[in-house]
Formats: structure tokens, sequence, C-alpha cells
């Protein structure tokens, strides 16, 4: 039985993660869905068929398809994954959730559970200043219809997570909670390809650029105001006068049951 939050994790070039977040989650006690999103060009896509065959629970999965690289894979998943979870997150292959008192995955559904909003927790190197690893409802992907602007390619969602959460004041840092980024930035990986592409001096001007683009010339004004009324339709906000509620499209007329004259 699924269940009702999955993490999303976009992943190339790195099959040997996949056995380490497993035991990770064994570790954690967590028992959240884990789905991995592997690229069909990726040169070690065969070892992750590998080891996609060892893992027979369901809680672990795979999904293979063209690359459309981090920000367009996690979008692409997690508006399809937002019908079927209340609760949707992401991690990078090179986080681990680390154990707790109390296990990552239910202080993330602890802390939504009130209605939309967003939690991160302590990644060990950017900490409360940036959500590298971030959790949320899943009305706000499908308010929104994305779970990072579009025009990001693979940096700076993490700020946009943070922009969101504080836009509404529905977000929540967790110290406590560990979920470690082994990056080579705090010694914890080795530069490979991957992480040589994505901070290349291109990759960085071009996702800084679009950050600052979205953030200051109206596009993240224009996602705050949808969610912020996603936040007042679920504290039961009075609608404005005037406003449209719904619309009827079948070509039939409603049936009126009732009501004040």
């Amino acid at each position: 039985m699924a269940d009702d939050l999955l993490v999303i994790i976009p992943t190339r070039g790195r099959p040997q993660a996949v056995m380490s977040l497993v035991r990770a989650w064994h570790e954690t006690g967590a028992t959240a869905d884990l789905l991995f999103a592997v690229d069909n060009d990726d040169p070690e896509l065969d070892a992750y068929k590998r080891e996609a065959a060892k893992l027979k629970s369901s809680q672990f999965r795979f999904v293979y398809g063209k690359r459309l690289r981090l920000c367009g894979t996690l979008n692409q998943q997690a508006v399809k994954a937002a019908k079927k979870y209340r609760f949707l997150a992401f991690m990078g292959d090179d986080h681990r959730p680390r154990p707790a008192a109390m296990p990552w995955d239910a202080r993330i559904r602890e802390c939504l559970s009130g209605g939309p909003g967003i939690v991160y927790g302590n990644d060990l190197l950017q900490g409360e200043a940036m959500a590298t690893a971030v959790a949320m409802t899943s009305d706000i992907v499908a308010t929104l219809g994305v779970m990072v602007p579009s025009c990001l390619v693979h940096l700076c969602a993490d700020l946009v997570w943070v922009d969101w959460g504080r836009g509404v004041g529905r977000i929540t840092y967790l110290d406590d909670m560990v979920i470690e980024h082994l990056h080579p930035a705090n010694g914890k990986a080795v530069l490979d390809a991957g992480y040589e592409e994505v901070n290349s001096d291109a990759m960085v001007s071009a996702d800084t650029a679009a950050y600052y683009d979205y953030r200051d010339n109206g596009g993240l004004d224009t996602d705050l105001a949808k969610l912020r009324k996603l936040v007042a339709y679920d504290a039961g906000g009075i609608p404005q006068p005037g406003s449209t509620l719904a619309v009827n499209t079948s070509s039939k007329p409603e049936r009126v049951r009732g009501g004040a004259s």
C-alpha cells in the first residue's frame, strides 16, 4: 500500500547512491515512498537497472525517461504524483536522511498536517538559508502546476522554496531534522562529472539570472498570489464579492435544491 509521502530523487551518473539511500531509509525507519527518476540516456543506465532489480519492495521505485535536467524531471514526476500523494518531497542523490528520535518523514507529516505548507531540515551545509532538500503539501504543486519554476535548470530551486514558504507564512525549518548534503563544498563528496556540469560558470550564470528574473519581475508575485488563495481557501477564507467559484461547462443547468431568497 502506498504511503502518503513520496520523495522524488532525480539522479544521473550515480547508481552507487541507490543502495546508500535505501540503507538510509531503513536506518531511519522511514515509511515514505521513494522514486528514483533516471534519464534513459544515462551512461550508467544499466547499472541503475541492476540496482533496481535488487529491490523487491514497492516502497522503492524507478522511472526512466527523457533527460529534462533536474528541475524538469522533478516537475514532471511531481505533477503526476500530486494526484495520488498528500505530501511530496525532493532530495538530491547526494542527500542522506539521518536517524533521530522521531523519523524524519514522520516529522514532515506532522508539520504539514495543518494545511498547505513547506518544511525543510538541516543539511549540515546551508542550514536554514537554503532548502536543499524540501517537502511540501501536494496541493502547492497542483496549484502552481510545478514543484519548481520551469525557468530553472538545476540551481536556485532551494531559494525559491524558501521564497514561497516565507511569502505565504507557511514554512518550517527543523534544525534537528538532519538530511545531510554530501557535497564537494563541505568535503563530503568527490567533484565528479555531474557536479562539474551543474556548477560550471555557464550553469551558475544562467540559473542565477533566471532566479533573479523570476523573483524580481513578476514571476514570484504571480505564484505567491496563487498560493495565498490556496491558503485562504484551506483556512475557510470568504471569497470576494463577484469572484467566480466554479464554471458549469456541462451544457446542462444545475438543479437548485434550496437556498436563501
